[in-house]
């Protein structure tokens, strides 16, 4: 694989063989992308699709516009994968995502009327401060 740095390339493989998960396992094929990328897309087949025998996982990636650089994001998808279900733990993606809708979650009744009471009060402490400074005083 050309196009992904060697040292990513090793740690893959050494991640892959951790998991239980060996080249000679690996079924790939390579379709047409579709989207975006216009000729090289259109021409070339740079998705890549790996089904891994042992677990019957199935793995697709056409994200980027190079075949090299989807077989390796493929491999990863499908470490992620085959990790989640042997270890049943949650991956780095999931984490990430789990991370991303709890800081979008709407804040509860109680933590929205505890934020505006701060605000409330910092408002009185700035307004307090405006009156003793006025320009008047001189």
């Amino acid at each position: 694989m050309s196009g992904v740095s060697p040292d990513k390339e090793k740690a893959l493989r050494e991640r892959m063989e951790k998991l239980g998960i060996f080249e000679n396992d690996l079924e790939e094929k390579f379709i047409r992308s579709g989207g975006h990328g216009g000729q090289n897309v259109n021409k070339v087949a740079t998705c890549v699709q790996i089904k891994h025998i042992p677990t019957g996982f199935d793995v697709k990636c056409q994200q980027e516009r190079s075949q090299a650089l989807n077989r390796y994001l493929a491999r990863r998808i499908l470490a992620d994968k085959v990790e989640r279900a042997v270890l049943g733990r949650k991956s780095e993606e999931e984490r990430r995502i789990a991370k991303i809708r709890r800081q979008k979650r709407k804040r509860s009744k109680r933590a929205q009327e505890k934020i505006l009471a701060d605000k409330r009060k910092h408002a009185e402490v700035k307004q307090g401060r405006a009156f003793r400074h006025s320009p008047d005083e001189g």
